[in-house]
């Protein structure tokens, strides 16, 4: 069986390359420690949006819509105000159109190679991100902290790990996603129309549309909610933006499982990813669904938390305090 955990040129750019079985990643350290590329060669599985023709600048355009981007500070913050127990901070409103802080900022820096390897169990790269003055960003948000991610491939598909440290002596918000976008088709000569996708929902967040904010209010799910559960929605051909759920467990083979199911109905081949306790929310989005890609987004908090009148439990949201660490993991694999 071939396993390999190696420094690669990818279109140009530094990253690590790691191969076991029939699964391979791209792991581009040097923008955003991003899984650029994922994919079952056995079965002719594509996971993450990835194409031959994309080039490092549409990439570095768009770095949160290509591959398997970290986010911290995902989503909308109101205005751009973060509020802390113990600070408010004013971020940059970057989304001019609706009033918002989008999507933070570490998945456009270059991280660093800290450790990568291979045994007959596995193959796996680390990579981390040091934030303090040195970075621009540090004026509006002077809170030292550390992410660091590491990916491992082994025959149980992809894993995915981030790891925050407080460097500072403030508190540190913590909210996390991977903004996780899939190839539509998915599988080689596939037709969207078949892909399904299941989300293991258990109440749906209502927003606001005018600002894409939530409004604090759980809704029971409807029959559209409902397919996302059962047989699954189709997640491209229609406009899908901000089906946002509280998360739960679906089954899977008769087991409850803690994650999103992609399945082509054609083929009967799957993309499965599992995750932890504390991943507590799910989000849907297409970019209007005629784009060969769709997004099924785990976040441990939900959208503006920290700046919402509500207890922990409900938003997901919480905080850690010096020297203090915060991890949350998933795993990403196929079926046929």
């Amino acid at each position: 069986m071939d396993i390999f955990s190696r420094k690669c040129n990818f279109k140009g750019i530094e990253a690590a390359e790691l191969g076991f079985g029939r699964y391979y990643a791209v792991v581009a350290y040097s923008l955003g420690s991003n899984v650029l590329r994922f994919r079952d060669n056995e079965n002719d599985i594509e996971v993450f949006r990835y194409s031959d023709e994309m080039t490092v600048a549409e990439f570095m355009n768009a770095p949160e819509i290509w591959g398997l981007p970290t986010l911290y500070l995902p989503n909308r913050f109101d205005n751009g105000v973060l509020r802390t127990s113990d600070a408010v901070y004013q971020l940059p409103v970057n989304e001019k159109r609706f009033g918002n802080h989008l999507h933070g900022f570490i998945q456009k820096r270059a991280h660093k190679l800290k450790e990568m390897g291979s045994d007959s169990e596995k193959a796996y790269v680390v990579t981390e991100y040091v934030y303090d003055e040195n970075d621009f960003f540090y004026n509006c948000f002077p809170v030292s902290f550390k992410v660091e991610i590491t990916v491992t491939l082994s025959a149980k598909g992809l894993e995915h790990k981030v790891t925050l440290t407080n460097l500072s002596d403030k508190m540190l918000p913590i909210s996390l996603a991977t903004h996780t976008t899939y190839n539509a088709p998915f599988v080689k000569d596939g037709d969207q129309e078949n892909i399904r996708l299941k989300v293991p929902a258990a109440s749906k967040l209502q927003f606001n549309k005018r600002r894409w904010l939530p409004n604090g209010r759980n809704l029971k799910l409807n029959t559209y909610d409902k397919e996302y559960v059962n047989d699954g929605k189709r997640p491209v051909l229609s406009d899908i933006c901000n089906d946002m759920y509280v998360g739960a467990s679906i089954d899977h083979n008769g087991t409850p499982f803690r994650g999103t199911i992609m399945t082509d109905t054609a083929t009967g081949k799957s993309i499965l990813n599992e995750v932890d306790e504390n991943y507590k929310f799910w989000i849907v989005w297409n970019d209007k669904g005629f784009k060969n890609y769709f997004c099924a987004e785990p976040m441990t908090a939900q959208v503006n938390a920290p700046n919402l009148d509500m207890p922990a439990e409900k938003s997901g949201y919480t905080e850690i305090g010096a020297g203090g660490t915060y991890s949350a993991w998933q795993r990403f694999f196929t079926e046929a």
